[in-house]
This record gives C-alpha cells, sequence and structure tokens, in this order.
C-alpha cells in the first residue's frame, strides 16, 4: 500500500500544483504534532491493559471510549487555535479544520484497533490499518479524470477517515458486544496519569518530525513546502524498511539486558541487516534521483531539480539513520529512553534555531540540510550514550566496513556513468551486481552465510 500511495500522492501534487499541496502537507504536519492531545498515551495504555486484565474492557473501555472522543473535540479546537496563531486565516483555518477532523477520526479508529490487538485479532487489524489509506487511493484515482480539486481532495480524506472510523467501530460492537458510556471520573484521571508518558514521547517525536514542514511554509512559501514535500515522501517511504526492522531487534535486545556480549551480537547482526540495503538505496538516489519524479509533468525542469536538490541532500539524512539508528534501538530497549528523549529535544531546538536561520533565504533546500545537519548530531549522541551507559560498545571496524563498501559503491557508479551512457534501470541493475561482489569483498557478508540461506535437498 505504501509504494501506490506514494506514486498517488506525486500525481495529486503534480496535479494540485506545488503551492496548493505545500499549504496542505504543512496544515497536516501541523494537525500531526497538536493530535498528541487527542490521545495522551491512552492507546498504548489501552492495549497493554486490555491484554494483560480481560475485565478491563467491560470496566473501564466504557469511561475510555466518550473520554477519548471529548480529546477528540479539544484538539480540534487546539489545532486550530495553534494555526490562528501561527497567521492562518480564512479558508486556510476552514482546511485545517477539515484535515485535524480527518486525522483525528483516523486516529480514534486507531484506538478502536487497539482492542483487537490486544485480543491478538492481527489480521483483522491488519486490514483495517491500511483501509482507509486504500478507500482514499481509490477515491483518488476516481477524481484524477473528472478533475482534482483541493476541496474534494481534503474532501476525499475526510470521508475516508469517516468511513473508516464508523466500520471500526461496528466492528468492534460485532467481536466483542456493544460498549455502554459511562463517565467514572476516577477512572478517568487514574489511565490519564499512567498514559502520560506515552503521550510525552509522542509529543517529542512528533515536533521532531514535522515541525519542518510548518516552518517552511511559514517562513519561506507554500510552494517551498511543496518541493520539500515531495522530495521528504520518498524518504518517509524508503524508513518504512528500517522503522518495520528495528522493533525485531528492539524485542532481542530487551530479552537479554544484562548480556552485553549477546547484545554485541545481535548489534553487529542488525546493523547489517539494517544498513546494506539502505546503501544501495542511497547511492541510487545520489546518482539517479531524478527518476524519481517522473509523474511530474506539469511541473518544469528547474522544479524538478530543486526537488532533486533536495532529495539528496534528505537521503544522506537517510544514510545517516541507516547508520545509527538501530543505536538508539539499543539505548531505548536497555532503559536508556530518558536520554534518548534528551537528545531529540535537544535536536528539536538545533532543528528550530537553525530553520529561523536559514529558512527564509533558502528554503525547502535549507530544511533539507537542517534536518540532515540535526541527524548527524543526534547520532552521535547515540554513539556517546552508548559507549557510556551500555557495555555493548561502537562496533568500529564493521562501521568502518559500512563506509568503505558506500564508498567504493559510490566510486564504482560515477565510473559507470562517467564512461557510459546507460538506462537508469541497466544502470542500476549492473550496479546492484556490483554492489553484491562489494559486500562480499569487504567480509560484510560470508559466502557460508549465503549457504546457509539455500535449501538443502
Amino acid at each position: 500500500m505504501k509504494p501506490g500511495w506514494v506514486v498517488v500522492e506525486n500525481l495529486v501534487q503534480d496535479r494540485l500544483g506545488h503551492a496548493t499541496f505545500g499549504l496542505v502537507t504543512a496544515l497536516s504536519a501541523l494537525t500531526l504534532v497538536v493530535a498528541a492531545l487527542s490521545d495522551l498515551g491512552l492507546t498504548p495504555y489501552a492495549v497493554q491493559r486490555v491484554a494483560a486484565e480481560p475485565r478491563f474492557m467491560a470496566e473501564t473501555f466504557p469511561t475510555l471510549l466518550p473520554l477519548r472522543g471529548a480529546l477528540n473535540f479539544v484538539a480540534l479546537a487546539a489545532m486550530v487555535g495553534v494555526g490562528w496563531v501561527l497567521g492562518y486565516r480564512g479558508m486556510e483555518l476552514v482546511l485545517l479544520g477539515a484535515v485535524g477532523g480527518a486525522l483525528l477520526l483516523a486516529q480514534y479508529g486507531q484506538f478502536l484497533r487497539g482492542t483487537l490487538q490486544a485480543h491478538q485479532k492481527f489480521n483483522t487489524d491488519a486490514v483495517l490499518s491500511v483501509l482507509e489509506k486504500f478507500v482514499l487511493l481509490g477515491a483518488v484515482l476516481v477524481l484524477l479524470p473528472i478533475g482534482l480539486t483541493l476541496p474534494n481532495y481534503v474532501g476525499a480524506r475526510l470521508g475516508a477517515a469517516a468511513f473508516t472510523a464508523v466500520l471500526t467501530y461496528g466492528l468492534m460492537t460485532r467481536l466483542f458486544g456493544r460498549v455502554k458510556y459511562r463517565w467514572q471520573g476516577p477512572v478517568a484521571r487514574t489511565a490519564l496519569r499512567a498514559s502520560l508518558p506515552f503521550a510525552l514521547m509522542t509529543l517529542l517525536y512528533g515536533v521532531n518530525e514535522r515541525i519542518d514542514m510548518v516552518m517552511l511554509e511559514r517562513l519561506a512559501s507554500p510552494t517551498e513546502a511543496g518541493y520539500y514535500a515531495g522530495a521528504y515522501r520518498w524518504v518517509d517511504a524508503v524508513m518504512m524498511y528500517a522503522w518495520t526492522v528495528l522493533p525485531l531487534f528492539f524485542a532481542k535486545f530487551a530479552s537479554v539486558p544484562k548480556d552485553a556480549g549477546a547484545q554485541r551480537q545481535l548489534l553487529m547482526f542488525g546493523q547489517r541487516i539494517v544498513t546494506l540495503p539502505m546503501l544501495f538505496i542511497v547511492a541510487f538516489v545520489l546518482f539517479r534521483g531524478e527518476v524519481v519524479f517522473w509523474q511530474f509533468s506539469h511541473s518544469t525542469p528547474a522544479e524538478v531539480a530543486r526537488m532533486t536538490l533536495c532529495l539528496k541532500i534528505l537521503f544522506l539524512n537517510v544514510l545517516v539513520h541507516a547508520f545509527f539508528a538501530i543505536y538508539s534501538t539499543l539505548l531505548t530497549s536497555t532503559t536508556h529512553e530518558r536520554a534518548v528523549s534528551w537528545l531529540v529535544a535537544l535536536s528539536i531546538f538545533l532543528n528550530i534555531g537553525l530553520n529561523l536561520f536559514l529558512l527564509p533565504r533558502y528554503g525547502a533546500v535549507a530544511a533539507s540540510l537542517d534536518t540532515l545537519l540535526c541527524a548527524v548530531a543526534v547520532s552521535g549522541g547515540y554513539l556517546v550514550l552508548v559507549v557510556r551507559r551500555t557495555g555493548v560498545g561502537v562496533p568500529v571496524r564493521l562501521l568502518a566496513r559500512l563506509l568503505l563498501a558506500f564508498g567504493l559503491l559510490c566510486g564504482a557508479w560515477y565510473g559507470l556513468q562517467y564512461g557510459l551512457y546507460l538506462r537508469w534501470w541497466v544502470e542500476a541493475g549492473v550496479m546492484a551486481a556490483v554492489f553484491g561482489l562489494i559486500v562480499l569483498g569487504t567480509g560484510l557478508v560470508q559466502r557460508k552465510e549465503i549457504g546457509q540461506l539455500i535449501p538443502k535437498r
């Protein structure tokens, strides 16, 4: 679903224009930051309690449902209020309310889906998790031939979110029975106190990831925000690989909290699993980044070139995460999450300071560079914390070999482009084979490891 949605969003941006789409994306980023108020960590809290205590759903859920609904209205009012403070007026505030309403409905559906997760109904939860995007994708594909406009695009988002939330509520009541609302003040206060740590973490990471888009649209222009959105969309898609793999290692690290040797082995294995595929993807973007913007037929060559420059800078940020994100996973899984949170907070302040200074003059390019600089700073902090607070240590030789492999890949790619003029897909195929040889030659993957993957007769 994610690759399909990236393609559709490219089409939407191409039809609406960079300025219009930049405005919508900035409004969406703002709603994501403020939307932490609508949940306050109640979703992970409810999943944890329902799974552990079967009576929780009957005794406490009747209070959590109206509490969660009331928080939606508070968050929506907060979104509009923050938007007004930031300078949005008139139709922009209406759009903010519609975009925020769609997000809040989606998050309410996610809260309801927590009951399915707690009861181990993961297949049903998986289907519902992509249903909204699937419905919205279908609506956009219908709208494209007849004329896609800003109002009907935002309306489609709101309709898809409402449909999914209603369907999820109906399915929950069918599976577990109708939940009668029953307000109990002490129960609500207990739930809020218990869920507050989750809320603070969500808010912190939300601000860190989304503040760039809002500041760019306000300090530079909606058009610059559109350029940045077009590039960052691919970063978000590629990083899904890391965010899918790293939770598996989170569980593995947490299972051996006092065994530094076992954690070191896991770290070295995970380092290769996370980093190697990303090295090739980053190199592809650095040498052939313009290929991913093939759908922007209504954009000028200068606009595509600007998005491509942003994309290449942002993929250096992906490279940094490919090397060092697993160290954050190690730290948070071994009771050092508070220190990691402080690093993220420092990154937010650094990012805001750089944005205030650079965005008005350099726009989307500055936003991309600021993101890269903050990633480098935070990753350096991860390494310091690993050295000082864990007995695992940093596998310097492995990092050096990975960096060598990336350098050899880029050197070979540059040589291929300098000597030959191949189609991009032929070039990528050749370099994939070359990268395989580089990985074997540097010892990052052993032949015996490949042999173990081949089924024996």
